[in-house]
């Protein structure tokens, strides 16, 4: 990921509540069918190792899993994302030296995958991952809710993963090169367009660095 210094995030906190903020993350891999992609949800133990640990599951059906060891792994938590027109710059009626952008919030994470198929360590992954989703939710649902036998065959169903992260990047991309005349013209356009996602980069604009 290009990483210019002004859009750079580099603190850890923060990127760690990226990555807890963001539903589902974008796995990827390179093996002998090539590059594969899947989407899933992923825990992250912020103490374990330096940058954290990430957990998750494949379902067996799914041959990516087996590229897991095969080196390096890729994964992208990508948050909101904005479009920016260049008629919101008030330095556009000054100059015209203004073209459009994307603002957005994106991490990625890289390191090499430990597979996990110990019925114990499966059982505790898909708790962790059971307790972040539905933990807070009025009802909650929990893995012991489903029947024992049913439970067993979607556990010899799905392989398990942990990903000690070696290298962490983080990119807010919020217009940080602009000037804050300029800044502020972004900001009314976003909070002015009313969609879900130019309201949180617009929030966002207001603090960089969370």
């Amino acid at each position: 990921m290009y990483l210019p210094t002004s859009f750079r995030q580099d603190d850890l906190d923060a990127l760690h509540q990226h990555i807890e903020q963001t539903g589902l993350a974008m796995l990827v891999t390179h093996g002998e069918s090539g590059l594969q992609a899947s989407p899933l949800p992923l825990l992250l133990a912020r103490g374990e190792g330096p940058f954290g640990t990430l957990y998750g599951h494949f379902a067996r059906a799914n041959p990516q899993w087996r590229d897991l060891a095969g080196g390096e792994v890729l994964v992208l938590f990508n948050g909101p994302d904005a479009y920016v027109r260049p008629g919101w710059y008030p330095s556009k009626a000054e100059h015209g030296k203004a073209v459009p952008t994307w603002n957005y919030l994106s991490v990625q994470v890289r390191g090499q995958a430990e597979l996990i198929e110990a019925h114990d360590r499966l059982l505790a992954l898909l708790k962790g991952l059971t307790e972040r989703h539905e933990g807070q939710r009025p009802q909650p649902w929990q893995v012991s809710d489903a029947p024992p036998a049913y439970l067993e065959s979607q556990l010899r169903a799905i392989v398990g993963f942990a990903l000690p992260i070696s290298r962490l990047d983080g990119k807010w991309k919020l217009s940080q090169n602009r000037s804050e005349a300029d800044r502020a013209g972004v900001v009314e356009g976003l909070l002015a367009s009313g969609e879900p996602d130019a309201l949180a980069i617009a929030r966002r604009m207001a603090d960089p660095a969370g």
